[in-house]
């Protein structure tokens, strides 16, 4: 779609279009989080999955959260954005700030599962995740202490914008240390890269749409956070699919059931061959 083609676009349209990549892309990424929660309770186990992984996605969806409330709620804040940036208005939409919430809902729900579930004795988060939460929470408090309630806003969306490019390194590493996704849900990367590539689409339409293209920076966090999901994603699919294929789990119920010789029947096409078992 050429931006020549989108100037052609009616208001309401265009609006439309907007609103439709929207919620498509809360969608996408919303759902994203309940394999993960679901493979976790079938497993009874929390093995293979990046405790720092967990960490930083709770702090960055609160920050998430935190700024998208100020966006979307605060006049002032809206005031001071429009000053800033030649009157044009904020780009936070009401998808973005009710998939915050349940983002961070949901990160909380599989952060619990952590402590719930199995997990192995080398399973803890890193100097390296305490240091960067430790040292952003001392900005925050400058940020504070010293500047404006927009600016200290803004921070937070730096926070999350950290975390959104750190998160999935940890669990890339752990794969690669293990030689396996085993534990890691395949089907949250599909979707998340999906959100993403939906995401990115939809600012760039509504800075397009707006005239001032460059007003897509003035979301960074939602601009950075496709671009890292994009980028991660496909490093998640290319060890999922290429790099690391034994999908053999003892840990799922229907692998122990098959190994007592009691296959499951579920009635679909989806579970009538071994392999359908070892698909995360």
């Amino acid at each position: 779609m050429t931006s020549g083609y989108l100037d052609s676009l009616s208001p309401p349209a265009g609006e439309a279009l907007s609103t439709a990549l929207g919620w498509t892309y809360f969608v996408a990424w919303s759902v994203s989080f309940y394999p993960q929660i679901i493979l976790n309770y079938r497993r009874k186990s929390v093995e293979g999955l990046s405790i720092d992984f967990l960490v930083y996605n709770v702090y960055g969806f609160a920050c998430y959260a935190i700024f998208n409330t100020a966006f979307y709620f605060s006049k002032s804040i809206g005031e001071e954005y429009a000053r800033r940036n030649d009157g044009h208005q904020s780009l936070v939409r009401f998808n973005d700030l009710f998939f915050s919430y349940h983002a961070l809902a949901l990160s909380l729900i599989t952060f619990a599962q952590s402590f719930h579930y199995t997990r192995s004795a080398t399973q803890a988060s890193s100097l390296i995740a305490r240091t960067f939460f430790y040292f952003t929470l001392a900005g925050l408090a400058l940020v504070s202490m010293f500047s404006s309630v927009y600016n200290t806003v803004y921070y937070l969306s730096f926070v999350k914008l950290g975390c959104s490019m750190v998160k999935y390194v940890p669990q890339a590493w752990l794969n690669y240390r293990r030689k396996s996704t085993i534990g890691w849900s395949i089907h949250n990367i599909i979707l998340d890269f999906t959100g993403g590539l939906l995401s990115f689409a939809q600012l760039v339409l509504d800075a397009i749409l707006s005239g001032n293209v460059a007003e897509a920076l003035g979301n960074p966090v939602k601009f950075g956070m496709g671009l890292a999901s994009i980028g991660f994603d496909l490093v998640f699919l290319v060890q999922h699919y290429v790099l690391y294929t034994d999908r053999y789990d003892p840990l799922k119920f229907e692998t122990r059931l098959r190994r007592q010789g009691s296959p499951p029947s579920y009635g679909s096409a989806e579970n009538s061959d071994a392999d359908s078992v070892q698909t995360y």
